[in-house]
């Protein structure tokens, strides 16, 4: 009835409200803008969140944020008061560790991105290289010709968010990638993160760069690839039609919502609002409909007095 609707939410009769609550058994949602914001809960997030876990939903945090592992995002939401184990942490690393995992993948992947890859990939036992600078010393004729050795055991180029990235780095990860027999994989496509003063670049600014020299695309599996449902099935018995995916980014979190059969909540507190929803809303392209989220509320928190 509501699906794709942008319905606000709190417009809605409480039992209505009550009733949607009750449709979910896991709840899947983003980090950054919705539950917290850098190193800060977002007012009564921490209360919903809990409220949801005492309640017997599934709950799993889901990030595109690669930088970091499970382990060190688990760290940070329990100082933030959030009551969550390690299962309930699903990040790009992970994923990017788990999926070569399951291809039981067994030689070296060279890595443009950060420690979180890093760490997860070498937990499951996949060696690594590339992490860390690689600048040009003595000009590109003495790198090509003098410094460029391909490791033969190399037969994955994994690409995350890497403040490291270089142009050796894109030599070294498209001419990996260049083989066919290589996997290639990115953690997500999250093009830039605007702040006050300035744009950084997203690790899909990186991604594109490496797809466009290699002539190839890179695997995905970071929202709104539905290779992170396909993880949770399998591992965590979820049912996509029981599910709600909350975030505050159509174009990833709403997007892998509508590509997984999830149900979908968008909160204002991030990146996109009801105004950018409005013109997706209105389009005859199919592609942009997927952007609409089901309901949308200014912040998680107005959820609260329906938990009681």
């Amino acid at each position: 009835m509501y699906k794709q609707s942008a319905t606000r939410l709190q417009s809605l009769p409480k039992e209505q409200i009550q009733a949607f609550i009750k449709s979910f058994d896991t709840v899947l949602t983003d980090c950054d803008g919705v539950i917290w914001l850098f190193n800060e809960a977002l007012q009564g997030a921490p209360n919903v969140i809990n409220r949801f876990l005492e309640m017997g939903k599934k709950v799993f945090f889901v990030t595109n944020n690669s930088t970091k592992t499970r382990d060190e995002f688990l760290v940070k939401a329990k100082s933030l008061n959030f009551n969550m184990t390690r299962d309930g942490i699903i990040s790009t690393a992970y994923l990017a560790a788990q999926y070569l995992k399951h291809r039981q993948f067994t030689k070296t992947a060279y890595v443009v991105g950060s420690q979180g890859v890093i760490q997860e990939l070498e937990a499951v036992g996949i060696k690594t290289i590339g992490y860390g600078p690689d600048i040009l010393q003595n000009g590109l004729a003495s790198f090509v010709n003098d410094e460029l050795k391909k490791n033969p055991e190399v037969g994955a180029v994994v690409v995350g968010f890497d403040e490291h990235f270089s142009f050796p780095k894109l030599i070294r990860a498209c001419s990996y990638a260049d083989d066919p027999e290589c996997l290639f994989i990115a953690t997500n496509t999250d093009e830039r993160f605007p702040l006050p003063h300035c744009v950084i670049p997203g690790t899909g600014s990186i991604v594109r760069c490496v797809e466009t020299a290699a002539e190839r695309k890179a695997f995905i599996v970071g929202k709104p690839n539905p290779y992170i449902c396909e993880a949770l099935i399998a591992e965590h018995g979820v049912d996509p039609a029981r599910t709600l995916m909350i975030g505050d980014r159509c174009n990833t979190d709403i997007l892998l919502g509508a590509n997984c059969g999830f149900q979908t909540l968008l909160v204002e507190t991030g990146i996109h609002k009801e105004a950018d929803v409005q013109t997706w809303l209105n389009s005859q392209d199919p592609e942009e409909r997927k952007l609409v989220p089901d309901f949308i509320v200014s912040k998680l928190a107005d959820l609260l007095e329906y938990l009681e």
